[in-house]
């Protein structure tokens, strides 16, 4: 448990401060939205980037490769701000070296695992791109993070401002059936929220299970391990996997284990767990089954963070039944951020809220099956704040 703050003393402040910004911002933020054009791709087709920003201080950047979330830049207790995203400078970094961290992207058309890269849709088999092996990891070799969206919309509503990113994938790719559209929708409030939403739609009976990649350090990007940050999640259950990550179509409780956020606990305290559930992938990696209906499509609270050096605060509300709580345990070093400081192991957390791993090959799990004349919808949002 953390030395800031007893658990009651935690969530009373950061409740009452997150009221207290969004009450106190929602007349005067008044969010706005730019484009321009930042760089070119081999074949010839232009990248653009959207800049979202309130007059808090709060500045969101999108690009249409990948719908990537490039960076999301907010204000400290003293007003400082910094880019609490990790990602690279360039969209050649991300071209040239995103297929394996996937920072910021959008995941699809099935985010996190599918064991075998097999599964079977109404009596047929399909089998899928093999970027992890023997599994399909995040949608295949050219996930959705890999390919150019096209602007569909921008501009202002009651929520604030907003672009909207268009994706068709053609019947076949990566594997999967049908054709899908997806819409992907970034928005920034006047209350400092960011929200991204998606809608899709297929030509022919299907999966899919969307979900974002962004890597959060709160005391800003490149600024080293995250192991002080204080974390709670709103999860009793999580899905048991085996030594490979696949689950094991089995829920477990977070009882006695270091999976047990329910209340806040820094994330270095148990990170060197020697409990089974971590060992294999190297610390935190697990989908934890948000408390609540997992059929219903209401918004619900996932996840609070705070890092008490900078004093930010950042909560993560979904509508999806889970969530991978992710602790960067891959990055070792390769890997430059705009800072120019290197990533390593331990320097951000990912939240990802999603429908369960595996889902296609789990008859227990919630359905990702997406029909003909059906529309899938997804959102998460993300409210900053500081202490």
């Amino acid at each position: 448990m953390s030395r800031f703050f007893s658990s009651r003393q935690w969530l009373l402040s950061f409740s009452a401060l997150a009221l207290g910004a969004s009450l106190s911002g929602a007349a005067y933020a008044h969010p706005r939205v730019q484009v321009s054009t930042v760089s070119t791709l081999p074949n010839g087709k232009a990248v653009k980037a959207v800049t979202l920003t309130n007059d808090h201080g709060l500045k969101v950047r999108v690009l249409t490769y990948g719908g990537i979330l490039q960076s999301v830049e907010v204000p400290d207790r003293q007003g400082k701000v910094e880019n609490v995203a990790l990602g690279f400078p360039t969209v050649e970094g991300y071209a040239a070296n995103n297929a394996d961290p996937h920072f910021g992207g959008i995941l699809g058309r099935v985010a996190n695992r599918i064991n075998n890269a097999s599964f079977t849709l109404e009596g047929k088999q399909y089998h899928t791109s093999v970027n992890n092996p023997p599994y399909t990891l995040h949608g295949g070799a050219e996930s959705f993070d890999r390919k150019l969206w096209v602007i569909d919309d921008t501009g202002h509503n009651r929520k604030g401002a907003y672009v909207t990113l268009r994706l068709v994938s053609p019947d076949g790719d990566q594997g999967f059936p049908g054709k899908l559209t997806t819409k992907a929708t970034y928005s920034l409030s006047a209350d400092d929220s960011l929200t991204l939403s998606f809608k899709a739609k297929t030509s022919a009976p299907t999966v899919v299970n969307l979900s974002t990649h962004n890597y959060w350090n709160l005391n800003g990007e490149g600024s080293g391990t995250v192991e002080p940050e204080i974390v709670q999640i709103f999860a009793d259950r999580y899905v048991q996997t085996d030594q490979n990550s696949i689950p094991t179509g089995q829920f477990a409780s977070v009882d006695n284990s270091p999976l047990d956020f329910r209340t806040p606990h820094t994330v270095g305290e148990r990170l060197r767990s020697n409990d089974p559930q971590m060992l294999g992938p190297r610390g935190y990696d697990k989908c934890l089954i948000i408390n609540g209906e997992t059929e219903s499509h209401e918004m619900r609270l996932a996840a609070r963070v705070q890092d008490p050096r900078s004093g930010r605060m950042m909560e993560i509300t979904t509508n999806q039944p889970g969530m991978q709580f992710y602790s960067s345990n891959s990055i070792d070093g390769r890997y430059v951020g705009p800072s120019g400081n290197t990533y390593r192991q331990g320097d951000a957390l990912a939240f990802e809220p999603e429908h369960f791993p595996d889902s296609p090959n789990q008859p227990n799990f919630p359905s990702v099956e997406l029909k003909p004349g059906q529309t899938y919808r997804s959102a998460m949002t993300f409210h900053f704040s500081h202490d």
